[in-house]
């Protein structure tokens, strides 16, 4: 339900004290204004009377408004809760496998003047313990070349080529498949890997998942590329056991690729005399808010129409599917959630979930011409007990914490010696406010659930995912895949408040189950014959070098430290551009921009030298100095190493 609007702050007090004023102005020999007097008797008396009747009378338009809105079904989208993906590392290796059970929570520590951000564990994670069981290396795929024995006896081998080139792979087999674990290989190498940057060499790390080798996420390695004795810890997501060459086992493998450019390449072979594999944690999602599990409401009444509230609101969005349950004799009735009771007929099991209210609603009855009632969904037997399975209340953009700040463990877990989310959280985003749904409500009443229009994509994109902060649509064009009536619907995810730093470019992918989301609600409502394609926008890279003279009180590192904020801040997705709220799809990056940007921060003298570069964010390569960046309309800037040097006056 939409909360009825405050138009009118002024009252009785408010009237009174004019009154008094007007007065003074106008009748100056009238110096009596206390209480006591008869005249300001009758002001208070007038006040009284005309703050009811315009707290009534300004009221009725706004209040007629929203109530219109309610009746068109417009109802106000609840807040999302944002997720992070948490990992709880191992206090040492454990022989048996350690559980860390759904519903476990995890928190930001509590500040002075902020309250701490919980998350809960979304789901079970088994940390299962693991050891080496096979080693083995190919040069060819077909050419699989079994190390587990030389190992044993102590004798070093070659894990690549002579002279190493992409497609060449360490094989590393464990006895136990280690979905979702962190696995920790201490690896006793010699310094004949020669040739890679020991910070970046080519490789990756993958592990087989029972279809394919699928890209695992490297952390803490300190062997420079198997230079120097050392461990890499492998992240691993799902896994299975498999056959290399003739021996089964739950197999990972480091596999040679083409180097980047710049990027230096192997050119001999590292040689390992020693391997060891332990599982030392585990990563799973977990969700910002409390899950309520099995809260009864009151007992039915037995009439059409109930109305029960949640004891916790709002709930939030897409989370948790709600179902409701209705005692039947020793048993539960499992009744499905429906947006309306329109096609709802009278032995429907069927109910309604405004999140924002949280409020369950039950079917209505309208009474027919006849004088029959028609039911638009069945009635819970009288005194029935009633309970919603499960539902997830909080969320916000709150829960948009930043990578390690969830590091606290609120329910201790044997063996479980910290956690920590090595990603920044995100898809936490408010509720909408009533002002919104005004401007939404237009756009629902033109549309009535279809597609047509690139605002009507607009409208509906926000409607299936309420977790996207920018949502645009776009003709297709000449791409593959355009053509008269193809579109493009570009999606940005909401993402933590960074204050200006440079932002991980990772974060801007919106996850794979908002993609599929949105395109199944925009596919269903399209025109027949028009291509849909839900993807996020192309970034162009910018990189922004110039150099500042300080006025001479002003410290350089800190205008330094100023300039590259404000260079981060102007060209953020979310929060950038002239207005503040996300560059302008399409807008083209202009160097008298930089050049405005900066000479209006507090410090600068002006402004010696700017140039500005477009940049490859695949390949990290930076184009021609130029003035002008001309973007297509489908795309967005993205801050790429900007380098700033203030000199003192």
């Amino acid at each position: 339900m939409l909360p009825a609007p405050n138009l009118d702050d002024r009252r009785f007090q408010d009237l009174v004290d004019d009154a008094k004023r007007l007065v003074q102005q106008r009748c100056p020999t009238w110096t009596d204004h206390n209480v006591s007097d008869p005249g300001v008797t009758l002001i208070e008396a007038f006040a009284f009377m005309v703050d009811q009747l315009l707290y009534r009378l300004n009221r009725v338009p706004e209040r007629h408004y929203v109530k219109f809105l309610e009746l068109i079904g417009v109802h106000l989208f609840p807040p999302t809760a944002a997720q992070a993906e948490v990992t709880a590392w191992l206090s040492a290796p454990q022989p048996e496998i350690v559980r860390v059970k759904a519903g476990t929570e995890v928190a930001t520590p509590r500040a002075e003047v902020e309250e701490a951000v919980v998350f809960q564990v979304a789901e079970d994670l088994d940390i299962v313990p693991c050891a080496l069981a096979r080693v083995a290396s190919s040069i060819a795929e077909s050419d699989i070349r079994d190390h587990t024995d030389m190992l044993g006896g102590g004798k070093p081998f070659y894990c690549f080529d002579q002279v190493p080139k992409p497609g060449d792979c360490l094989y590393i087999g464990l006895t136990n498949p280690v979905p979702s674990c962190a696995v920790l290989l201490e690896v006793d190498c010699q310094v004949e890997g020669v040739g890679v940057d020991p910070l970046d060499p080519p490789w990756i790390w993958e592990a087989w998942d029972g279809e394919r080798w699928a890209a695992c996420e490297v952390d803490r390695d300190t062997t420079g590329g198997f230079n120097q004795p050392g461990n890499v810890v492998v992240h691993v997501r799902r896994h299975a056991s498999s056959v290399v060459g003739q021996e089964s086992a739950a197999w990972l493998r480091c596999r040679v690729v083409e180097a980047a450019e710049h990027q230096p390449d192997y050119s001999a072979s590292p040689r390992i005399g020693a391997l060891a594999a332990a599982t030392i944690g585990g990563t799973v999602t977990a969700v910002h808010g409390d899950l309520v599990l099995a809260e009864k409401l009151p007992p039915s009444e037995g009439v059409p129409g109930q109305v029960f509230a949640l004891q916790h609101a709002p709930v939030t969005a897409a989370t948790v599917p709600p179902v409701l349950e209705v005692s039947v004799g020793e048993g539960w009735e499992e009744w499905t959630r429906v947006e309306t009771f329109a096609l709802s007929g009278p032995d429907d099991r069927h109910f309604v979930l405004d999140e924002s209210a949280g409020q369950i609603q039950l079917g209505p009855a309208v009474r027919e011409p006849d004088g029959t009632l028609r039911h638009f969904g069945a009635v819970p037997p009288k005194g029935a007990v009633l309970r919603l399975s499960a539902y997830r209340t909080g969320g916000g953009r709150t829960g948009n914490v930043a990578a390690g700040a969830l590091c606290l463990l609120r329910s201790p877990i044997p063996y479980v010696a910290s956690v920590e989310n090595r990603r920044p959280a995100a898809g936490g985003v408010d509720g909408e406010t009533v002002e919104d749904a005004k401007v939404r409500g237009p756009l629902l009443l033109r549309t009535r659930d279809r597609a047509v229009t690139a605002e009507d994509y607009e409208h509906l994109t926000r409607q299936a995912a309420p977790e996207i902060a920018r949502v645009r649509c776009v003709p297709a064009g000449d791409e593959p895949g355009g053509g008269a009536g193809a579109v493009r619907v570009l999606l940005v995810p909401a993402i933590p408040e960074d204050d200006g730093a440079a932002l991980p470019f990772e974060l801007l992918a919106p996850s794979e189950e908002t993609l599929a989301r949105v395109a199944s609600h925009l596919d269903e409502r399209r025109l027949i014959g028009a291509r849909v394609a839900v993807e996020p926008p192309r970034y162009q890279g910018v990189t922004v070098v110039a150099r500042i003279r300080a006025r001479s009180h002003v410290l350089p590192a800190r205008l330094q430290s100023a300039a590259l904020d404000a260079l981060y801040r102007w060209f953020h997705p979310l929060r950038g551009g002239p207005e503040g709220n996300g560059w302008p799809f399409g807008r083209p990056v202009n160097i008298g921009d930089v050049y405005a940007v900066l000479q209006a921060l507090p410090g600068t003298e002006y402004i010696e030298e700017v140039r500005l570069y477009g940049a490859d964010l695949t390949t990290g390569t930076r184009g021609e100095s130029t003035t002008r960046l001309v973007l297509e309309p489908n795309t967005l800037v993205f801050s790429y190493q900007h380098q700033v040097r203030v000199e003192g006056s």
